[in-house]
């Protein structure tokens, strides 16, 4: 099987470089030459190139382009596919590529390999970095069934763990874990720096440590992502950013009440709590 990857940043050249070293020839396309060579060089692929036409004789191609380049790609890629190519993608929002991608080239697959870090680009590329990881494919109804298992079969390969859902659940869910946490953690970052006397934004700026950076960390990522996970899934995302209003209006409430009693439940709630979002961390 010939793999194909539109976009050879951390996503797609990680994707190479497992798929490589399991045997399979890796077709990638970029928009610089330089990361072409770069591709190349680190072996994440087998061949790169600037045009599209490279992938006409893949079978299955990934594009891992940020989410508002993902169904402009499939369209200037349309006429090299071959008829029975497989598509799938690597975006963290479903529903709008799902629905999009679908009417244009039903033998597609949505997915999205939950796995990252801080930096990007194709030097941090790094073999085994799905691993124990969690790959979401979105399947709708009319996904042919072989397409699924192909795509599946490859992100087992991955040493992912897979999971199914509907597209509009998977937007819901990430919402809640991933696309709020970058918004209040951006927001903790702004209310730090809202401090007026400059004395005590230095002091702060000193004394940050785990908690700080732990906390911080997702809201100081690629800006431009963070504004696509806001755009793409607003709605889910306006969802979790007031019920989160409302959790914070309510510890102002405890702290302007001296209620500490609540606020201690409520943080022995938390501690409780935490635990079952990071069932699969080691």
């Amino acid at each position: 099987m010939n793999i194909g990857i539109v976009g050879l940043g951390l996503i797609g050249g990680s994707v190479g470089l497992d798929l490589r070293s399991l045997g399979y020839r890796v077709l990638g396309v970029s928009r610089r030459e330089q990361t072409c060579q770069k591709a190349i060089a680190l072996g994440a692929v087998d061949e790169a190139s600037l045009e599209l036409s490279l992938l006409s004789i893949a079978d299955l191609i990934f594009i891992c382009t940020p989410i508002s380049s993902i169904i402009p790609t499939l369209e200037q890629l349309i006429p090299f596919l071959s008829p029975s190519a497989i598509l799938t993608d690597v975006g963290s929002v479903k529903t709008p590529i799902v629905e999009g991608v679908s009417q244009i080239w039903p033998n597609f697959v949505g997915g999205h390999p939950m796995a990252g870090k801080a930096e990007s680009g194709i030097e941090v590329a790094q073999l085994g970095l799905f691993r124990d990881r969690p790959y979401v494919l979105t399947p709708t109804k009319n996904t042919p069934l072989e397409s699924v298992e192909k795509v599946e079969a490859i992100a087992r390969l991955l040493q992912s763990q897979v999971f199914f859902c509907d597209s509009q659940e998977h937007d819901r869910a990430v919402a809640w874990i991933s696309h709020l946490p970058v918004m209040t953690s951006a927001s903790l970052i702004s209310a730090c720096m809202s401090e007026t006397n400059p004395t005590v934004v230095k002091l702060a700026q000193e004394l940050a440590s785990s908690g700080f950076r732990d906390t911080s960390r997702v809201g100081g990522g690629n800006p431009e992502l963070g504004r696509m996970m806001a755009q793409y899934n607003r709605l889910e995302v306006l969802r979790s950013l007031y019920s989160f209003r409302d959790q914070i209006d309510g510890f102002i409430q405890d702290i302007e009440q001296e209620d500490w009693q609540t606020i201690e439940e409520k943080l022995r709630y938390t501690e409780q709590n935490r635990r079952l979002f990071l069932q699969n961390e080691s």
